[in-house]
């Protein structure tokens, strides 16, 4: 499955841990939210980075105590009608600053790639090669929004502002 991360397709670095299946020594893995939260000091002391694979059922406090350990967090989005790990990923970034990988996962279409980055997602599984190539583009036709979202772009009214506090220092 391709993975486009901050418009580029990259390899994924994490491994996908089946439930029940025995956790690699190292390496960076994704595991379910249940197998997490079952033992998160275990897998905090683990030689490699630890991701987080969040239902969109499931309240983003439950996890808010761990974000400091978790270098990635995947949101599912089980169809592509499913709007909640939208409010997931603004309510991660915006109220609780989390920095690390965002990632969305599961039903994504072209379409939704815009405002998946603007609610503050970094890194998409997508389907298709096709798909992922037109994500990597999709990032780079777009720089001025107007609305302020998650993820941390200047709105165009901000950059207005910026502009013409500059002109008139330079006056």
């Amino acid at each position: 499955m391709p993975l486009v991360k901050n418009a580029t397709i990259v390899a994924d670095p994490f491994v996908h841990v089946a439930e029940g299946a025995e956790l690699p020594g190292d390496g960076a893995i994704l595991i379910s939210a249940e197998r997490f939260l079952a033992d998160p000091e275990a897998l905090s002391r683990r030689a490699g980075k630890t991701g987080v694979i969040w239902p969109n059922n499931r309240p983003v406090d439950d996890l808010v105590p761990y974000l400091d350990r978790l270098a990635a967090v995947a949101l599912v989005f089980p169809t592509f009608r499913d709007g909640r790990a939208y409010s997931q990923a603004r309510l991660l970034r915006e109220r609780h600053g989390y920095d690390g990988e965002l990632r969305a996962t599961g039903q994504i279409l072209r379409d939704q790639f815009v405002f998946m980055t603007r609610a503050g997602f970094d890194t998409f599984e997508v389907k298709k090669d096709a798909d992922a190539h037109a994500f990597a583009e999709t990032m780079k036709r777009y720089s001025v929004f107007y609305q302020p979202t998650g993820d941390g772009r200047l709105t165009a009214l901000h950059r207005r502002m910026q502009q013409r506090h500059s002109e008139s220092a330079g006056q």
